[in-house]
């Protein structure tokens, strides 16, 4: 005999993009995002009994997207996402959690003669903010907030020395390397008791972003990293102290490797070392380093 295990269905890249126009100053703001709904609850025969009636249809939950987007603020996104995430849970009584994730595109306001444009925007990087949600019955709504696409690069600054050598490592030690990776850091924010405790704490969200955004700028660009692990890790003390909310910080970092070119058989051209000056871009294989800090006795689960 079989059993359904897991259920969860829903609808994803549902594209949104609002507009705020301010009347006064002629001012506009917009944010681009896309969206993804799962939902979760007593909705077991739609599997195995091919009874339809528990389905909130997919097209129902874009639906929903857009009116919620019209009545409500879009921004922070972690206050969209619990309002989406609690309108699932609050509105069908079989529905028993919500899962929303969103995804904001990064759009920047150009600067024309020197001053922002009131309209006008430009698309400086592929960055993104991105935000899971999970409203439950009963239990309270929980936030991960991110920062995904952020890529970096420093062209000294970097050793990776004293690692375990043994008969199958070939990497040499070096106290100067060119570092790059692509930034996907997330904070998970302590258990929210329902919408109102989010509303209570909205401007925490935005200033975490440009704190976590600030802090994972600025340690990688100052510090003479003696290796990636060491230096997320340092990141991620960082932003647990700079917002009290958060209760756990994550880094998946790529090493993405950029190697010398031996140019010595050309008439003697010393390009290795400290003559190293044109690299080969690498895209793959690549180290992957990850880690999860949190607060002692706190737990990084959604």
């Amino acid at each position: 005999m079989s059993e359904l295990s897991y259920a969860r269905y829903g609808k994803d890249n549902v594209r949104l993009y609002k507009v705020h126009k301010d009347q006064e100053t002629g001012v506009q703001s917009v944010t681009e995002m896309t969206v993804c709904s799962l939902l979760e609850g007593d909705i077991g025969e739609s599997y195995t009994a091919a009874d339809n009636s528990p389905i909130v249809a997919t097209d129902t939950q874009k639906q929903t997207v857009y009116i919620l987007a019209k009545q409500n603020p879009v921004t922070p996104p972690e206050l969209f996402a619990s309002i989406l995430g609690n309108h699932f849970v609050s509105t069908y009584k079989h529905i028993h959690a919500a899962h929303i994730k969103i995804t904001v595109h990064r759009w920047a306001r150009m600067t024309v003669e020197g001053k922002p444009h009131p309209h006008s925007f430009m698309r400086d990087g592929a960055e993104t903010r991105v935000v899971e949600a999970v409203a439950r019955e009963g239990e309270g709504i929980s936030i991960r907030s991110g920062i995904n696409g952020l890529l970096v690069l420093k062209s000294t600054g970097s050793a990776f020395y004293g690692f375990h050598m043994d008969e199958y490592t070939k990497l040499p030690e070096t106290w100067d390397r060119i570092l790059s990776t692509e930034v996907e850091c997330g904070w998970h924010w302590k258990k929210f008791a329902g919408l109102e405790d989010v509303r209570s704490v909205v401007p925490e969200f935005d200033a975490a972003w440009e704190a976590a955004r600030t802090i994972t700028l600025e340690t990688f660009a100052k510090e003479n990293s003696p290796s990636v692990q060491n230096t997320m890790y340092k990141m991620c003390d960082q932003i647990l102290a700079a917002v009290p909310l958060t209760e756990a910080i994550e880094y998946s970092l790529p090493n993405k490797h950029y190697f010398e070119i031996d140019l010595s058989w050309h008439k003697g051209l010393k390009n290795t070392g400290k003559d190293a000056e044109v690299f080969a871009p690498q895209s793959d294989p690549n180290g992957l380093i990850q880690c999860t800090v949190t607060r002692k006795g706190k737990s990084a689960k959604l």
